[in-house]
């Protein structure tokens, strides 16, 4: 063996360097290069790969696949953002912040499992008696689940190849260390090598793992970015921590549609899934209200009614742009563009606008939503509570066609909605039964449609 091998790191980014520095050069974090340890590896022709085996040349044509076989987790919304279910030897990473309900809901998905494969909990945060305390907590069936508290990934390893679990939860991958390195656990080696261990082991023994990751106060996965890259499938729990309801959105999932959304409701006995969620995002009022309208968004491969609420007052001192669950940087843009294409000026005024519910829309159909809510709002107007509305606005005050348009469209009408205003583009071309669609071309053949 030759002689352990001493490097530098940095924290932030995870770039290496051969001698201690003040300031990484990569990412310009100040006192952020510690000194790891990295002991020699041995022959790297030793190490094997995912197959565990050498890896030949061969003809795309000529491989054999077969349909890929899912595993029900008991969650039908979990599923939904899996893509159908668990996939053997797949490594999935979930991430929120703390308390909204990770572990809660892979206890949930385990003690499911267990009950007809075997399956292994991992915990390096709690202790085995806090755990218990939450399973008996939520009534669950824990007689068939092992558990174990171990955060030294060689031992990890060894105890999943005696036990041989189906399904394995690793909580969390954060506090989880390697001996081959001497930096201390949660830093950006740790977390890489530990990481790339057990992908490893879930590639070459076909076990299914669960890794659940720490995020930093902007909300993304703390750690190395290569982190997201090694797994399969990236989960994000989202979600008021007033709010009873939790969205796990999938941003990357290599057996099933990205930016496909769960929806939960937290109660006393866990998380139980929400079989429609347009319901619980839908406000009904006795009277119509100024600047609230529902808009048809698109989560993944589902239609979703969410209501956009907006705010406009006089500003003291400099106007303020606010915008909760959407892109603040493009409510600034549909505000000038409502100004130069619709007449319709904000300047001296405070906008606020929020979609209800705690969810994020991603997508660009939401535009004329938002125009609509906030010049309903500018003008103290209230739109009819039977009107949906979605589209993209462009620059030149055109309205722009959405995918699934026909879709959107049956399920506004599934919840009684009477009249949509959608993009000539997604105008159907047989009618749908009860409502009636406007199609529109331009930002003021939309506001005079209102």
């Amino acid at each position: 063996m030759s002689k352990a091998k001493i490097s530098y790191a940095c924290n932030g980014c995870g770039s290496q360097f051969s001698k201690w520095a003040g300031q990484c050069s990569e990412c310009g974090a100040w006192n952020s290069i510690h000194e790891i340890k990295a002991e020699a590896l041995g022959n790297p022709r030793q190490r094997g790969n995912y197959a565990g085996q050498a890896s030949p040349v061969t003809i795309l044509d000529d491989v054999a696949f077969s349909s890929v076989a899912r595993t029900e987790t008991g969650l039908s919304e979990l599923d939904r953002v899996l893509g159908g279910g668990l996939v053997a030897g797949s490594v999935v990473l979930i991430g929120g912040d703390p308390g909204i309900g990770k572990s809660t809901i892979l206890l949930q998905t385990l003690t499911y499992l267990a009950q007809t494969q075997p399956a292994l909990y991992i915990t390096g945060e709690e202790s085995l008696s806090q755990v218990a305390m939450r399973g008996k907590r939520l009534e669950l069936p824990c007689d068939k689940l092992h558990i174990m508290a171990e955060t030294c990934v060689e031992n990890i390893i060894a105890t999943l190849r005696t036990e041989k679990p189906a399904v394995a939860v690793i909580d969390s991958i954060q506090t989880l260390y390697t001996e081959a390195l001497q930096s201390a656990p949660g830093g950006v080696s740790q977390v890489r090598e530990s990481a790339a261990l057990l992908t490893r082991y879930a590639k070459q023994s076909g076990t299914a793992l669960f890794l659940v990751g720490h995020v930093t106060k902007e909300g993304s996965l703390a750690g190395p970015r290569v982190l997201e890259h090694m797994v399969d499938c990236v989960l994000y729990f989202e979600g008021e921590s007033d709010s009873r309801f939790r969205m796990i959105r999938a941003v990357k999932n290599r057996f099933g549609a990205v930016n496909e959304l769960g929806v939960f409701a937290m109660t006393d006995r866990g998380l139980r899934e929400v079989a429609n969620p347009s319901a619980i995002f839908l406000s009904r009022y006795d009277e119509p209200i100024p600047g609230s309208i529902v808009m048809v968004s698109r989560e993944g491969t589902r239609p979703l009614l969410v209501e956009v609420q907006a705010l406009v007052d006089d500003a003291y001192g400099n106007p303020r742009r606010v915008a909760i669950g959407l892109d603040q940087n493009r409510l600034a843009m549909l505000l000038a563009i409502l100004h130069r294409h619709g007449g319709i000026h904000t300047i001296g005024q405070d906008v606020f606008v929020n979609v209800v519910g705690g969810v994020k829309v991603l997508e660009t159909g939401s535009d004329l939503a938002v125009l609509l809510a906030v010049t309903s709002s500018l003008r103290g107007q209230a739109l009819p509570t039977d009107l949906a509305v979605f589209g993209e606005v462009g620059l030149s005050g055109e309205i722009r066609p959405v995918p699934n348009g026909q879709e959107r469209l049956r399920e506004a009408a599934k919840h009684g909605f009477k009249r949509a205003i959608v993009p000539k583009g997604n105008v159907p071309r047989q009618e749908i039964e009860g409502l009636e669609v406007v199609g529109v071309g331009r930002l003021h053949e939309a506001l005079a449609a209102v």
